[in-house]
């Protein structure tokens, strides 16, 4: 059968910036002013709702390195729901079993590939 595959990968620098950016806003007592975020600050800010997901599966005395790489996990699981949320084709064809929607971990430093196994989302299909 066919295979979509979404594919994060380990020490990922943008799930690092998000677990920061998301970590620094929960120590500061003032909002954000958007007028003075950076271009990075801006798309990474689109990932804490990612790195917040990740911070509340661990246990509460997670180092930000914990967070950050565990964040990659959960931004592949949200890539998927993605795809089955907005694309109908992809969705209808995953339903009909026409083709396989998974989601896996290339370690940069082993080359090895870990696979995530299926959005549990699928299921309700």
């Amino acid at each position: 059968s066919k295979l979509i595959l979404v594919l994060g990968h380990t020490k990922c620098g943008a799930m690092m910036g998000a677990t920061q950016m998301m970590l620094n806003a929960q120590k500061s007592t003032e909002a954000s002013d958007p007028a003075k975020q950076t271009t990075l600050e801006k798309l990474l800010e689109g990932l804490g709702s990612v790195a917040a997901q990740a911070q509340q599966e661990l246990r509460p005395d997670a180092s930000a390195d914990d967070i950050a790489a565990h964040t990659v996990n959960v931004n592949v699981f949200s890539g998927m729901a993605r795809l089955l949320s907005y694309s109908e084709s992809i969705r209808e064809k995953v339903k009909s079993g026409e083709v396989e929607l998974h989601g896996a971990v290339y370690d940069i430093v082993s080359g090895k590939v870990t696979f995530l196994g299926q959005h549990p989302l699928q299921m309700c299909l």
